[in-house]
């Protein structure tokens, strides 16, 4: 089993101390929703965010998005051998349910899927939780899943291909890669210093799910799964 985490990813509702602001209110009153059960976007409520902490960071759910559709739309996924995860920025999880969850291609659909999960804590088909959510940080949520390394994908690690990063899982069960799920910046000091190794895989920095691809399509080659 392979254990995928997108970490410090900008998904979360709007944070109290702004859900007062008007461009939030005027968001949430078009969509028949109470300000804080809104998730925080930055398309539309830019002029709110300004004063809140690493807000460069926050406000992208769509990068979770299409993250999330990459990693569980492919062959690793559905023959059961890839764990997804979200840690957000506000330090919560999000635990996928394995094999055969059927995310949103829409993204106002995904964000009403979000937005509900964060409201109730979970979603399920009465049998099971599809997507379940937790306060939890990082730590605790590597802590939990045990893995054998933890392999970081980051602009400032040491230079190495998507293929170098799934010749590193192959050799290792239980291996863990994480990929940050916010638009700028770096992961915290605190998550780096998690990470037995931490490698770029270009010298450009890519979009969450471009690396998220990448990778997961050069593990499905090397454990011969395409």
């Amino acid at each position: 089993m392979i254990t995928l985490i997108i970490a410090e990813a900008s998904l979360e509702l709007v944070p109290e101390e702004i859900a007062w602001h008007s461009a939030i209110k005027k968001h949430a009153k078009r969509v028949g929703k109470e300000s804080k059960e809104i998730l925080l976007d930055r398309s539309y409520h830019h002029a709110a965010m300004l004063n809140l902490k690493d807000t460069y960071k926050r406000g992208r759910p769509d990068i979770v998005h299409f993250s999330l559709l990459e990693a569980t739309s492919i062959p690793l996924y559905y023959e059961g051998m890839l764990s997804v995860y979200v840690h957000t920025i506000a330090d919560k999880v999000i635990s996928i349910g394995k094999k055969d969850v059927r995310l949103p291609k829409n993204y106002n659909r995904f964000v009403g899927l979000m937005e509900d999960l964060f409201n109730k804590g979970r979603i399920g088909d009465g049998s099971r939780d599809l997507l379940k959510v937790e306060d939890m940080d990082f730590m605790t949520l590597l802590d939990r899943i045990g893995p054998s390394t933890v392999i970081g994908l980051s602009r400032l690690g040491e230079m190495g291909s998507a293929k170098y990063v799934a010749s590193i899982v192959k050799d290792i069960e239980g291996a863990c890669i994480v990929i940050g799920g916010f638009p700028k910046g770096t992961f915290s000091t605190s998550i780096r210093s998690r990470f037995n190794h931490t490698i770029a895989i270009s010298k450009y920095s890519l979009e969450a799910h471009i690396v998220v691809a990448r990778v997961l399509y050069e593990v499905e080659k090397a454990q011969g799964i395409c």
